[in-house]
């Protein structure tokens, strides 16, 4: 069997993932684990399946086919290089909401080189202080060797500049950002 990461985007409707699922289904193959979402009335998606060799290149036609429904799909490959070892962390992030906060933290983040696994990030209402929040989950990887209190403190930094809230904690085994 061969691993495919899918990335799916177009117009949201109903039946998009069936049209997927049927796909991969229809050539063998074995939908593993997927996210996906609805962002300002486009569908976004992205997935993990595994496929027979033999059925990769029709599968691929087949899913090419989708483009004339609206539906943009990318296919790649399996992880090729394999990563040293790292220390799993998950960064939380809350404050009022501003441009930059995303750029400012991956920044800080990319500096030290750590991998950004997951992340997920939205706007809510904050009744109480008027106006919205931004919050900010994500699974990091940090490589064995970065000093974690340099790390901690070059995010704190910039938590004070960017007035939010930030933690930066182990993550829990099994558990998922």
């Amino acid at each position: 069997m061969t691993d495919l990461v899918l990335t799916l985007i177009g117009p949201d409707r109903p039946g998009l993932v069936e049209s997927v699922a049927e796909r991969v289904t229809a050539h063998g193959g074995n939908w593993l684990e997927s996210r996906m979402a609805r962002l300002a009335g486009q569908f976004a998606g992205i997935l993990r399946a595994e496929v027979p060799a033999d059925a990769l290149e029709p599968l691929k036609g087949a899913l090419q086919a989708l483009e004339g429904q609206g539906l943009r799909v990318m296919v790649g490959g399996p992880e090729t290089a394999a990563p040293g070892e790292t220390t799993a962390m998950e960064l939380q992030a809350v404050g009022q909401d501003h441009p930059g906060i995303v750029r400012d933290i991956a920044r800080v983040l990319a500096r030290h080189a750590v991998n950004i696994e997951e992340l997920a990030t939205d706007r809510l209402s904050a009744p109480m202080a008027g106006g919205l929040l931004f919050r900010a989950q994500a699974r990091l990887h940090v490589p064995a060797g970065v000093d974690a209190r340099r790390l901690r403190e070059d995010l704190e930094r910039i938590a004070n500049d960017l007035m939010v809230d930030l933690t930066l904690a182990p993550a829990v085994p099994g558990d998922k950002t």
